[in-house]
């Protein structure tokens, strides 16, 4: 996979619009779909809402969110409202986030999060512009990273190092079966994940999850039986391959 920009000699009225150009077209001739394994995207017409490329073999949808700066805990995004719209559609999109060196003209970082991951909880609500703003009263939004777990942030270049497309078609397989829940049952799937992934080791125990017990009911606060919400997803987990039963009380994280 080339990481460098073709050029345009095209004319653009801001920096932001030709480095837009730029990375449209780096991921239409050098990305492929992580879902099937397709080895072309097509792009969407100009300026549909939440929604830049697919696949012509599968139908999965991205949306590309680029920037020069390191990706952090936040993306700023589009109109709030369209964005909630969106994403709550059967088709939501899954999100293409691509990090660039203007310097070197090339991709830094491009890496995906799965349509099971890209939900609305992940999406926060902007101040409204101010009175003189030229579209005062405008509401934003903004993607919370940090609220996305590891499993869900899937890596096609890092740091200037392209991913094997095996491991990249791997590591999507891996929670694919988040699809197949409820939203109320994927919530609780991808919180669990995330209180396994801050435990730091590849091997714990139940206690080390019960130790968020807390902070579970604080987001399920009608839920009164938290411990068995806990081991009931541990299970779930367990049966879908993302964790190893070891002994009783006992697992272990499989290798991402």
């Amino acid at each position: 996979m080339e990481l460098g920009f073709e050029e345009t000699q095209a004319q653009y009225i801001s920096s932001s619009q030709q480095a837009k150009a730029w990375t449209e077209r780096w991921v239409a001739a050098r990305a492929f779909c992580p879902n099937c394994g397709n080895l072309k995207l097509a792009r969407f017409e100009s300026n549909r809402p939440v929604a830049d490329f697919f696949c012509s073999s599968c139908g999965e949808e991205y949306e590309l969110k680029s920037q020069k700066n390191k990706l952090g805990n936040k993306v700023m995004d589009g109109a709030f409202n369209k964005k909630c719209e969106r994403l709550a559609a059967s088709n939501n999109p899954s999100l293409f986030l691509l990090n660039y060196d203007l310097g070197r003209l090339r991709v830094s970082n491009f890496l995906v999060v799965p349509k099971h991951f890209f939900v609305r909880s992940i999406i926060e609500e902007r101040k409204p512009l101010g009175p003189a703003a030229r579209r005062a009263g405008w509401i934003g939004s903004n993607i919370l990273l940090h609220q996305i777990p590891a499993a869900g942030k899937i890596y096609i270049v890092r740091d200037g190092e392209v991913q094997t497309r095996e491991n990249v078609l791997e590591k999507w397989r891996r929670t694919r079966f988040l699809r197949d829940e409820s939203s109320d049952a994927r919530g609780w799937l991808i919180e669990v994940m995330k209180c396994v992934e801050y435990i730091g080791q590849s091997e714990f125990q139940l206690g080390d999850v019960y130790a968020f017990e807390h902070y579970l009911a604080s987001l399920y606060p009608n839920n009164r039986h938290v411990r068995q919400k806990i081991r009931q997803q541990l299970q779930v987990l367990r049966d879908q391959g993302f964790l190893d039963f070891v002994s009783p009380g006992r697992y272990r994280l499989r290798s991402q």
